[in-house]
């Protein structure tokens, strides 16, 4: 059972979710929240696989929210649902360390799907998101030319999460173990001093690392 808080000013949408992924096997809201004036806390009390972050909300907004569970918790998967499909909230979304970025125009099947996606460790996004990052980061430079210490296996599992493989599809590529490929992802994490998947392949194309 994948558990869910959504977080969304606007009480339609926040009822149509709640209908929409508590009609769906396998799927449950546990609460809804209008804005991320007590995230922490509320986080805490609940415990969610997944959270659903709106951006534009009164009071603490979906960016500032994300990057306060992020200063406690680096294992709830935080799945960006919003209308904004602008650079400055895309990059700010992936950089303050969400797992996902989905436009609110999302076919319901296929939000369930990115759901899914963004608690297997993916990084799911909206092709058109995932089109203009690969463009942001693409244009930047690496000025440092920092390779992060980062080892030839860790270079290679990193090239595969910029590829979008999950941790299983990892795991057969070079034959390894599951539990290998999240030993190695921690590494990655930690030398690259981030706390997520999507913040890896933002890096990683930032910094040209692949």
């Amino acid at each position: 059972m994948t558990k869910l808080l959504i977080y969304e000013d606007n009480p339609q949408l926040r009822e149509g979710l709640t209908m929409l992924i508590n009609g769906s096997e396998g799927f449950e809201v546990l609460a809804c929240f209008k804005n991320c004036n007590n995230v922490i806390e509320e986080v805490g009390a609940w415990k969610p696989d997944v959270i659903l972050m709106d951006i534009d909300m009164p009071g603490i907004n979906g960016i500032e929210g994300l990057k306060k569970i992020r200063q406690v918790n680096d294992d709830v998967k935080v799945l960006m649902l919003t209308v904004f499909d602008d650079n400055k909230n895309v990059f700010q979304a992936i950089s303050s360390g969400a797992n996902g970025y989905v436009l609110k125009k999302t076919p319901p099947t296929k939000l369930l799907e990115y759901i899914k996606e963004a608690q297997t460790g993916g990084a799911p996004m909206t092709a058109s998101i995932a089109t203009q990052v690969l463009k942001m980061f693409s244009s930047m430079n690496n000025e440092k030319g920092e390779d992060y210490n980062l080892s030839d296996r860790e270079k290679q599992v990193l090239q595969f999460l910029v590829e979008g493989y999950s941790y299983k599809m990892i795991a057969n590529e070079m034959f390894i173990a599951i539990d290998t490929v999240r030993s190695h992802i921690k590494k990655i994490y930690e030398k690259l001093h981030v706390n997520s998947k999507s913040e890896a392949v933002a890096k990683a194309f930032k910094d040209k690392l692949v």
